[in-house]
């Protein structure tokens, strides 16, 4: 039997590129003269479609695109996933389904049982978990069809605790294919693999994975479907963050006609999650970045950005990583220098821009602080210099670029890293301002990282970037370190709390100073309300900033 897997890139809510993007695959999979083809969960609609589901009429297109793919599987069987209305009484309104469709009819409907409802996922607070579970017989072969539900270990976030395999397995299927949407983060790929591989291991059974790829505001999904024979070989790897289809060939007994390429015997590599590692899977993160900007400027239908270059590592790359993802000529970098700016960050971000050949402007901000330090005089009454002389250079920064981005019809980057972020080390309405946060879940050490990737075969970003002190150059002398912890420390003790979720006495326990914790701690709880007011942030760790995190902004824990 020839099975093709379709890794495909969807819009939510776009049925008609997604339906096309479908039926393309299909025909090329008729030319590979394919049984079956296979593509990722809820497809027809893109995931996550979240509150669209509550519409109707968004679940009559679902059925409508269903009902034209359906005519193209005449003489070769589709599996697509969408949302299906549950004809029960009792139980939520939907179930998330895999359709399996052939001779134009759909032969059978498989729901999804464990719905998670854990980090960006709220399944339950829309579906309905399958109350049946069947293979799906073609062509002489049972199919143990699932949805994501296997692969994953849900532990306590699984509401129903029936395993739908161990359920399957008493009907003796020949094989298993599961239809997933499986987000990106940078300790996530070898973990589903080894799971995938666990399940092969389990049920002794050839397993064809398809996986979801593309971004979905925040949410990156790398793809990286593959297959497995009966022994758990891995026999082939789709690409990560591409689009991809590939034809296998399943031999009656479960053997797979492509070259393994990872033996039986293979253990993959377990990422050691109790440890922040900044430098880990650096070229993953690039990638999944530059696909969130990619897609998120496409599916806007934006295709200009705009962003504030301060001669600081964290503009620095945000700006290479855009220019690399749209065009060095569709990204202008703005640089506004205070009487606090330094000239050689004023070099280094013309350095920057030269070597990248995008286009800059240099706006000085001089004279518009000190009218707004003039027309404040009489309310300020002589009170010292402080932060609020600080935000408003920051202010009238993030005013310049959203006007210059309306008047153009940019979108702005935002070019906060995860630790100003996490501790409030940002202005509001100033440099937090942003259509799209590109490095907000990057910490600082991982912004060094990156930096030093993005210059693996060649200086892009100067190197007096990466080397200087950090600084907002918001008042003379002024450093990062005046404010934070020195980041190698922070970024450990941010990774513990935020990532790991352990409590403050949890990361004392770790050798970590007992006043520090506390001070840190309490600067991430209480800065919740300028998070919650900031933009969506691309995904790449367990736990980003945004859907993923739902922390209460007048909490009083470890305040």
């Amino acid at each position: 039997m020839k099975i093709s897997l379709a890794q495909q890139n969807y819009h939510i809510g776009n049925f008609k590129s997604n339906t096309a993007k479908m039926i393309e695959a299909i025909n090329h999979a008729k030319k590979e003269q394919a049984d079956i083809v296979v593509f990722s969960e809820l497809c027809v609609c893109g995931y996550p479609p979240r509150d669209f589901v509550e519409f109707n009429d968004f679940i009559n297109k679902c059925y409508a695109a269903i009902e034209e793919i359906k005519q193209h599987a005449d003489n070769i069987a589709v599996i697509v996933g969408s949302p299906a209305r549950n004809p029960r009484a009792e139980g939520k309104d939907l179930f998330n389904t895999a359709f399996f469709l052939f001779e134009k009819e759909v032969k059978a409907e498989v729901h999804k049982t464990l719905l998670p409802t854990y980090d960006v996922f709220d399944e339950h607070r829309y579906f309905e978990p399958a109350f049946d579970w069947n293979v799906v017989e073609f062509k002489g072969k049972k199919i143990a069809l699932t949805i994501c539900e296997d692969i994953w270990n849900l532990g306590d976030n699984a509401l129903y605790r029936v395993c739908p395999m161990d359920i399957l397995m008493q009907q003796q299927p020949d094989m298993m294919i599961n239809i997933s949407a499986s987000p990106f983060d940078y300790m996530h790929y070898e973990e589903r693999k080894a799971i995938v591989k666990l399940n092969v291991i389990k049920y002794k059974l050839p397993m064809f994975y398809c996986n979801t790829v593309g971004s979905q505001t925040e949410v990156v999904f790398d793809g990286g479907s593959f297959v497995f024979d009966k022994d758990a070989n891995l026999c082939k790897a789709l690409p990560m963050f591409k689009e991809a289809i590939e034809t296998f060939v399943l031999n009656d007994d479960g053997s797979i006609n492509a070259p393994v390429i990872e033996a039986t015997d293979f253990v993959p590599q377990i990422i050691d999650t109790k440890k922040f590692q900044p430098q880990l899977n650096l070229e993953m993160i690039h990638d999944a970045l530059i696909l969130g900007i990619r897609d998120y400027f496409k599916k806007m239908n934006f295709s200009k950005a705009i962003l504030g270059s301060s001669g600081g590592i964290d503009s620095a790359v945000v700006l290479t990583l855009a220019c690399e993802a749209l065009g060095k000529e569709n990204v202008r970098a703005i640089l506004m220098p205070s009487p606090y700016s330094t000239e050689h960050s004023v070099n280094d971000s013309e350095q920057l821009s030269k070597n990248l050949k995008n286009p800059y402007d240099i706006i000085r901000i001089d004279t518009i602080y000190k009218d707004f330090l003039q027309t404040l005089k009489p309310v300020f009454n002589d009170l010292p210099f402080s932060i609020a002389e600080e935000n408003i250079q920051s202010r009238t920064r993030g005013n310049l670029l959203m006007a210059i981005a309306n008047k153009f019809g940019y979108i702005l980057l935002n070019t906060s890293n995860k630790s100003e972020l996490s501790t409030g080390y940002g202005t509001l309405y100033g440099d937090m301002a942003g259509g799209l946060s590109i490095i907000g879940d990057c910490y600082k050490t991982q912004v060094y990282a990156l930096a030093n990737y993005l210059n693996r075969n060649g200086e892009i970003i100067p190197k007096n970037i990466i080397d200087k002190a950090p600084s907002a150059e918001l008042r003379p002398n002024q450093k990062d370190s005046d404010s934070l912890p020195d980041y190698d420390i922070l970024d450990t003790i941010l990774y513990q709390y935020i990532e790991r979720r352990l409590g403050p006495n949890e990361i004392k326990s770790l050798g970590f100073d007992a006043t520090l914790v506390d001070r840190t701690l309490k600067l991430v709880n209480m800065n919740e309300y300028k998070r919650n007011q900031f933009c969506p942030i691309i995904r790449i760790s367990p736990k980003a900033f945004g859907v993923g995190r739902r922390v209460p902004i007048v909490g009083k824990y470890l305040s």
